[in-house]
């Protein structure tokens, strides 16, 4: 993905407390991070990645709320929902910087801070101690993972509603009512009367 314009210390603030929060940030750190991030918008309902290509950029959610979806014959199957002050990208690519199945789509306008991954790559190299703020950031991430399995493998749809309300509630108004139903593994009906009931 080109790059435009580096963000500003004001666009950049929120994602260097959030960064800071993990593992505090040397100036040089703060400095490299403003210089070689961007601000990016991305309206309601555009893909902001697509299945089969290379994910090369991580974002960091400064307003908004994403999901991850995968194609499964003619639906479409949620594997994951993030907003405000998280980080989202499509994991197994960015990583390894190969294909991927997944599509990450915005459910809300969005306003996000963009990371290259050869610019994180180059973070790593110039300041070690970046390692441990990503280290940090992957266990809450694994923690999350687990949690998403956990759901999904219940039996009982409430006790699936339940997680999610303990886990996702900030979202429960924020995203549209099939996506959870996807994201749970239940469908829009059961969870209509699952809401229904709360």
């Amino acid at each position: 993905m080109k790059k435009t314009n580096h963000t500003t210390p004001e666009e950049a603030a929120s994602f260097l407390e959030f960064a800071n929060n993990l593992h505090p940030l040397t100036r040089g750190i703060s400095q490299y991070l403003i210089e070689n991030t961007y601000p990016k918008s991305v309206k309601k309902g555009k893909i902001l990645h697509k299945a089969g290509e290379i994910c090369t950029t991580m974002y960091f959610v400064k307003k908004g709320v994403l999901r991850g979806f995968v194609n499964d014959e003619n639906r479409e199957i949620t594997t994951w929902i993030t907003a405000d002050g998280e980080l989202v990208s499509a994991i197994c690519s960015f990583i390894l910087q190969i294909p991927t199945h997944e599509n990450i789509q915005t459910l809300e306008d969005c306003e996000l801070v963009a990371l290259s991954q050869p610019d994180l790559e180059r973070l790593y190299l110039k300041h070690p101690s970046f390692n441990i703020t990503v280290r940090k950031l992957i266990e809450i991430y694994y923690m999350h993972a687990e949690h998403r399995a956990y759901i999904v493998r219940l039996k009982k749809a409430e006790q699936k509603y339940q997680l999610f309300l303990k886990h996702y509630g900030h979202l429960a108004n924020r995203v549209p009512v099939k996506h959870i139903a996807s994201f749970l593994g239940i469908t829009l009906e059961t969870l209509s009367r699952l809401r229904a009931k709360k």
